[in-house]
């Protein structure tokens, strides 16, 4: 195939791949689908994605093939000392078929994503004047990157921006609606019970009762925000996992003593079983711990007076999974399927246990961002069991 045949045998591939990425408001799937693109339009090694936070003036991975995922995502890229940042600032492509020879290389990253860059083809992400982020792709194979890859390159660049965009807006109006749904009932309460205040005839204990609603309404809207923000941080890929080996044994320790207080209100019993020679896992410690102590904390609060919440750890292949049992109340089936969406909560429990409904998507989150899956199983009534399962290393 000579060289024209072959420019137009990778325009016919950019059309097909143009109707692929308008098929999709997804930001992930569509993210994937780009750097997978990208990688066989150049027949290069790998192919990644930065986004660029204007505010932060720093670029962060948020997609790319033939890398550790769970590590890549969210790592930032400063604007100065990197290829990235350049084109960002310049707006320009840059092909570099020795990167090593090139001062503007930001090594860090291989040591942190475990593959060797030797050349390296960059374009920007624009749309509507505005950079969102860094097309780049690596170490094309059997040859040096040529004028045609990086014309074929900036095509599909041009397409992809547009697309990350539409699906950046459409996501974030989607929970920006969500959230201001989720505010008007608070913010009714909070707007009821100033009213009441404000008249005459209320007694001091009935403006006691007021005030006490006040306040706690206005805590309830101070966690559902911060819940909220954790959450669209982790959604936007922006959260970067900072993993280290650490005791597991010592962590789950750690929650319930931190937990225990909660327990003693509602007279539960909490137990731990993990073997004694169980080996150090490898995680975000505080993104482990901040789905342990949602998993506690919701065990606790759906249960029985004078029930148990049951940690189990254990060892299946190369994963590590902690199941949390709890003797509650249950989930009805018909719930089980949503448990995980943002902002659901069980029908039987609103309004007699508070929460943002946001707990267990932020888990989900975090596991899915550790290369892991969680679970739950339950029949009402009969307490409900969440496993979470995430490879050892």
């Amino acid at each position: 195939m000579n060289r024209n045949e072959m420019r137009l045998e990778g325009y016919r591939r950019l059309i097909d791949i143009s109707h692929d990425l308008a098929s999709t408001l997804d930001l992930d799937i569509l993210l994937n689908r780009i750097v997978s693109a990208a990688s066989d339009l150049t027949e290069a090694e790998a192919a990644s994605i930065l986004l660029y936070d204007e505010a932060a003036r720093q670029l962060y991975f948020q997609a790319a093939t033939n890398l550790d995922q769970p590590t890549m995502r969210g790592l930032a890229v400063p604007l100065d000392g990197s290829i990235a940042g350049w084109i960002v600032v310049n707006r320009k492509p840059a092909c570099i078929p020795d990167v090593k020879a090139d001062s503007r290389h930001f090594a860090s990253i291989e040591k942190q994503v475990h593959i060797t860059t030797k050349s390296l083809l960059g374009v920007p992400l624009i749309t509507k004047d505005k950079v969102v982020g860094v097309l780049e792709v690596i170490n094309k194979q059997h040859a040096d990157f040529t004028d045609d890859d990086v014309e074929l390159l900036q095509v599909l660049g041009s397409q992809a921006a547009v697309a990350i965009e539409n699906a950046r807006l459409f996501h974030q109006s989607d929970l920006i609606a969500e959230f201001v749904h989720e505010l008007r009932t608070p913010l009714a309460s909070i707007g009821t019970a100033t009213y009441l205040l404000l008249r005459p005839e209320m007694s001091q204990e009935q403006r006691q009762s007021m005030i006490h609603n006040i306040h706690s309404e206005t805590l309830r809207l101070n966690t559902l925000a911060s819940s909220f923000l954790d959450l669209a941080r982790l959604e936007s890929g922006r959260v970067q996992y900072k993993l280290s080996c650490f005791n597991l044994a010592a962590l789950l320790a750690e929650c319930m003593e931190i937990m225990q207080s909660k327990a003693d209100e509602c007279h539960i019993t909490m137990e731990l079983e993990i073997p004694p020679d169980f080996p150090e896992v490898k995680a975000d410690r505080d993104k482990i711990k901040q789905v342990v102590l949602n998993l506690l904390s919701n065990g606790i609060k759906y249960n029985c007076q004078n029930g148990r919440v049951n940690m189990l750890v254990g060892l299946e292949g190369k994963e590590w999974k902690l199941s949390v049992y709890d003797t509650g109340t249950g989930i009805p089936i018909k719930a089980l399927p949503h448990l995980f969406q943002k902002f659901y909560r069980v029908q039987a429990s609103e309004g007699k246990v508070a929460g943002t409904g946001l707990g267990l998507s932020i888990c989900k989150q975090i596991v899915s961002g550790h290369g892991g899956t969680i679970e739950v199983e339950s029949k009402y009534r009969h307490g409900a069991t969440f496993t979470i399962h995430i490879p050892l290393n």
